[in-house]
C-alpha cells in the first residue's frame, strides 16, 4: 500500500517521491495509471501530481538527497516454511542508509515479524543515524484511502530519540484525527501481527459455526447477528469461503512460524490455518453433492 501512502501524504501537503524497483510500475504511476484496483487512488495520484507534490522514480535515477522521512512499504512475502521473507525490507533500508543525507526518520510500514527492528539495529543498521520507527499500516484493500484518512488508530513504535521522532510522525500525519498508541518497536510490530491473526481467527470461528449450523438446521446469519449484539464479541462478521488477500494468509503463517521458532506451540493459530484451508473446498463438496453425476462439463 505504498502508493496509497504516497498519494495521501502528497495530498496532505507533503512533497513525496515514490521509489520502486519495478520499471513498469514506475512508468504506469508516473503516467497516472494504477496497475491494480484501488477505488479513488487514480484520482488521488492525479491531484497530487498536478499540484507537483508527487513524483515516481527508480532507485538508480534518484540522485538528490532524501527527504526528512524515508518510508519503507515493501512486501514481506511468505517463505516455503511460512516465515516472512525480509529481503525487500532489508534492501530498502540499506538503500536509505547509504543515502542518509537529510533523513532524520526511517519509518517502516512493512509488516515484519516482532523483533525485526531490534535485530536490524543491532546488525545491518548498527550505524543508522536516523531514528528508526515502526508504524504498521491497517489499510483494507478496496478501502485503503478511506482507512488512511480515517484510521481506527495510529501505532508508532519508537527506539531512541523519542521526542524528535514522535514530533516528526505527528507532523507527517498532520490533521488526521485518530487515537495514537506510542510504544516500543517490537510491540508495534506485534500489534500488526496480532490484529491480523485475531481477525483471521474470528473469520475461521464463524465459518466453524456455519458448518455446525448446516448440520443442526440453524441460520448462521441469525447466529452472526446475535453474536454482534453482544458488546463483548464486537461487530458482526459473515461466514464464507475463508479469509484471503495479501496479508492474512502470510501473516498468520508467519506468526505461527515465529511462535514455533520461539519455542511456543500456539495450537489455535494452526487450527485457524487448517479451518481456512478447508473452508475454500466446501462449495466444491456442496456442488458434487448436488450434481451426483459429477461436475465434468458443468
Amino acid at each position: 500500500m505504498g502508493t496509497v501512502a504516497a498519494a495521501c501524504l502528497a495530498n496532505a501537503g507533503h512533497d513525496v517521491t515514490g521509489v520502486d524497483t519495478d520499471f513498469q510500475r514506475v512508468e504506469d504511476l508516473a503516467s497516472g495509471e494504477v496497475p491494480f484496483c484501488e477505488p479513488g487512488l487514480r484520482e488521488s495520484i492525479a491531484r497530487a501530481t498536478v499540484a507537483e507534490r508527487l513524483t515516481f522514480t527508480l532507485p538508480e535515477d534518484f540522485s538528490e538527497p532524501l527527504g526528512q522521512v524515508a518510508m519503507v512499504t515493501t512486501g514481506t512475502p511468505p517463505g516455503i516454511n511460512g516465515s516472512a521473507d525480509l529481503t525487500q525490507v532489508k534492501s530498502a533500508l540499506a538503500w536509505v542508509n547509504e543515502r542518509r543525507s537529510g533523513v532524520t526518520t526511517a519509518v517502516v510500514k512493512s509488516t515484519v515479524p516482532p523483533g525485526t527492528g531490534r535485530k536490524l539495529l543491532a546488525g545491518n543498521l548498527r550505524g543508522l543515524k536516523a531514528s528508526y520507527v515502526c508504524n504498521p499500516e491497517f489499510l483494507r484493500e478496496g478501502r485503503a484511502i478511506q482507512d488512511w484518512e480515517q484510521p481506527d488508530r495510529i501505532v508508532v513504535g519508537l527506539t531512541t530519540d523519542k521526542s524528535a521522532a514522535l514530533n516528526t510522525m505527528k507532523a507527517m500525519y498532520g490533521a488526521i484525527q485518530a487515537p495514537w498508541m506510542i510504544t516500543d518497536v517490537t510491540s508495534a510490530e506485534m500489534v500488526k501481527y496480532a490484529s491480523n491473526a485475531f481477525l483471521a481467527t474470528r473469520i475461521s470461528f464463524i465459518n466453524e459455526m456455519a458448518l455446525l449450523c448446516d448440520r443442526v438446521g440453524a441460520s448462521i446469519d441469525d447466529v452472526s447477528e446475535g453474536l454482534a449484539l453482544d458488546a463483548r464479541t464486537g461487530v458482526r462478521i459473515h461466514a464464507g469461503v475463508g479469509y484471503g488477500g495479501s496479508c492474512f494468509p502470510k501473516d498468520v503463517r508467519a506468526l505461527d512460524y515465529l511462535a514455533l521458532t520461539s519455542g511456543v506451540n500456539v495450537e489455535l493459530l494452526r487450527s485457524v490455518i487448517n479451518v481456512n484451508n478447508r473452508q475454500r473446498l466446501l462449495p466444491l463438496y456442496a456442488l458434487r453433492e448436488r450434481f451426483e453425476g459429477g461436475l465434468a462439463g458443468l
